[in-house]
């Protein structure tokens, strides 16, 4: 049976990137676009560690977000990982998106990022992010640096339900002409993202592991699942190990009476059942593993090492 986007003669479809630097808020207007929670969102730097891909589908066009890690320079370990993973995006997306945060500390690093977009050949918009904030003359300021390259610009913020929804409709009335044509639709229609469940409860954890918290660690914790047991109809059995890379951090994670990791753990879980329909039953381990961060093995399997092209 044809879809509506099979009988669309005009009908548009392909991969647009979110670009832009750690903490640009990339993975918050993600979620307002796809109009459901795909990437994990966290006030603290390179939250976002693989490309999470979210889904806007309607009868006209179909939109593949991809969310990249923030934009850094690094030669070794997960850094490395992380800018090799920002280039990925860049370079498969049809379309991108340039995300730049008006609070960025060296505002001439947001004209890199446009440099990069302009640079792949691809066509790109720009979007002026966090503009609810104090900060009145940097939008302006930025327009003015932009406009000669002849781009559509938005701006806006996603800091609120409202402000995510004007911010998305700003942004919606642009990108469709900017994707390309497709006889159909590059994923089914009723999906809004192709990560299976056991890759976002993963995700889940290790952003109640950045938001709860609040000493130098999250950086170094990363989240190994040991057993997905869906055998039950009733409950979802869940183990996973979460990997810190030096050992006097397994205590910060632990908390005093393990008070921490319970809360992490009854965070995560009510957002987990939510995701597999279940109740679930969590069980969380805290180990450490020196400099795991750097260790090609361990790196590999957690996915945190590029496919040879």
């Amino acid at each position: 049976m044809e879809t509506e986007a099979l009988k669309n003669e005009n009908y548009r479809a392909g991969f647009v990137g979110l670009i832009g630097l750690p903490n640009s808020g990339k993975s918050t207007l993600m979620n307002a676009l796809v109009g459901e929670k795909v990437s994990i969102v966290s006030d603290k730097p390179q939250t976002t560690r693989r490309r999470q891909v979210g889904l806007l589908s309607t009868k006209e066009y179909q939109a593949v977000f991809v969310d990249a890690p923030g934009l850094i320079s690094a030669k070794k370990g997960l850094h490395e990982f992380l800018h090799q993973e920002a280039l990925d995006v860049i370079r498969d997306s049809d379309v991108l998106i340039c995300v730049l945060n008006i609070d960025e500390k060296e505002p001439k690093r947001l004209m890199e990022i446009v440099e990069l977009a302009k640079e792949s050949g691809k066509p790109y918009m720009v979007v002026i992010h966090k503009t609810d904030l104090p900060l009145l003359h940097r939008p302006q300021i930025l327009r003015n640096d932009l406009e000669s390259l002849g781009v559509p610009i938005v701006s806006g913020s996603s800091s609120t339900k409202g402000d995510q929804v004007e911010l998305k409709e700003k942004i919606l009335d642009v990108l469709p002409s900017l994707i390309p044509n497709s006889p159909a639709p590059l994923f089914l229609e009723d999906l809004y993202t192709p990560s299976t469940v056991k890759e976002l409860t993963v995700e889940v954890i290790r952003e109640k592991c950045f938001e709860l918290i609040h000493q130098e660690v999250p950086f170094g914790i990363a989240v190994r699942p040991l057993l997905f047991d869906e055998g039950s109809p009733k409950i979802t059995r869940i183990f996973c190990e979460i990997l810190v890379s030096k050992e006097n951090h397994v205590s910060i994670v632990v908390g005093r009476k393990a008070a921490l990791i319970k809360e992490i753990g009854m965070k995560a879980r009510k957002e987990i059942e939510k995701l597999v329909g279940t109740k679930v039953f969590l069980d969380l381990k805290v180990s450490a593993y020196k400099n795991w961060d750097r260790s090609s093995h361990v790196m590999k399997e957690l996915g945190y090492v590029q496919p040879q092209h």
